[in-house]
């Protein structure tokens, strides 16, 4: 597939697509209905199809019974786990193994032209970003989250999160479903936003943004602060009216959909006439320029009304450096009051 067709290539190789990043068109005015319309398959097919399908597949195949469930034991944590990992393995491992190892499209549709394993680097544990990110995951991220998980599931089963059924609650759970994503986009934006404060940066978030080059093992590579505190977007649901399979949905969309910003192609060729959208491009630019869509996908335009959004056009590159020299020039104004010396870099 002629990856140039949607896109440009610098002299570096790196690939930027055509496609501007768009929000919602919910939040439009005049609201479009067509646009709307058009813009629902997308939202939900493929990803957010794939992460109900799994939540429905727990539910029914790996999740114990509630009796079991009334009870936090070792048996049944270590198993969420296990599936957890398990499943982790084969989802960011395929990408990995086809895109990443065997490189089946080459860099044809990649934002960096560079693979990480082709370039160690000592801020890696044993210098290499593949590694560390998976040894990051796997003892860190995937352990959270299944402690997340079994938290969730014990307070349902318990009564401690209120447990609607979806016999007598099919239109309510149906839409709460819908919004769930949403949720996550505005979780995932004020923690996100919190962790770029200088402190938790620096002790905390720097070590998610040591990828500067993402890759799928990335993707739930994080301190054990930061990993909890995604996670936990599931305990909304232990004040909002709910359902365990939403749930576990909403814990999916978290967990298997961190892969979506870290794929680190635009596009994923399937055949040589059709490619998967990896909805990469927004959070490839926050970790290409660290101050820009700590948000997600767009369901909620957060970015848009905080003013970091950045579209990944050139306007989008303007409207970010005017952003920059603002601050710059706040921090030298500070700096000069308080007699130290001026900054260069606005970045964390």
């Amino acid at each position: 597939m002629d990856d140039l067709k949607f896109g440009a290539r610098n002299k570096r190789g790196d690939y930027t697509p055509s496609a501007r990043v768009e929000i919602a068109p919910l939040w439009a005015w005049p609201p479009r209905l067509t646009k709307i319309i058009a813009w629902i398959p997308g939202y939900i097919w493929p990803w957010n199809a794939f992460h109900m399908a799994t939540a429905l597949a727990y539910w029914r195949f790996v999740v114990p019974d509630v009796e079991t469930m009334k009870a936090i034991s070792w048996g049944w944590a270590l198993w969420l786990y296990a599936v957890n990992a398990a499943a982790i393995f084969v989802l960011y491992g395929s990408v990995e193994l086809f895109y990443y190892v065997k490189r089946k499209q080459g860099a044809r549709f990649k934002f960096n032209a560079r693979f990480p394993a082709d370039h160690p680097s000592d801020v890696f544990w044993f210098k290499s970003q593949n590694i560390d990110n998976f040894l990051r995951s796997y003892l860190i991220s995937i352990p959270l989250w299944t402690a997340v998980e079994v938290f969730i599931l014990w307070a349902f089963a318990n009564g401690f999160a209120p447990w609607l059924k979806w016999s007598d609650h099919p239109v309510y759970l149906a839409a709460l479903v819908l919004i769930a994503p949403a949720i996550h986009e505005a979780h995932f934006f004020f923690i996100h936003r919190a962790m770029h404060w200088a402190p938790l940066y620096r002790w905390v978030h720097s070590v998610h943004h040591n990828s500067i080059n993402p890759s799928p093992w990335s993707s739930l590579s994080m301190h054990p602060i930061e990993a909890f505190l995604y996670h936990a977007v599931a305990l909304w649901h232990l004040i909002i009216p709910s359902n365990p399979i939403v749930a576990l949905f909403q814990l999916h969309v978290a967990g298997f959909g961190a892969l979506n910003g870290h794929i680190g192609f635009d596009r994923l060729e399937l055949t040589e006439e059709s490619a998967l959208d990896s909805h990469a491009w927004a959070h490839y630019l926050h970790h290409k320029y660290f101050e820009v869509n700590y948000g997600g996908d767009g369901v909620l335009p957060l970015d848009r009304w905080f003013g970091t959004l950045h579209d990944g056009t050139k306007e989008g590159d303007a409207l970010m450096q005017a952003r920059f020299e603002q601050k710059r020039a706040r921090l030298n104004a500070k700096a000069a009051a308080e007699g130290g010396a001026p900054t260069s870099s606005t970045t964390s």
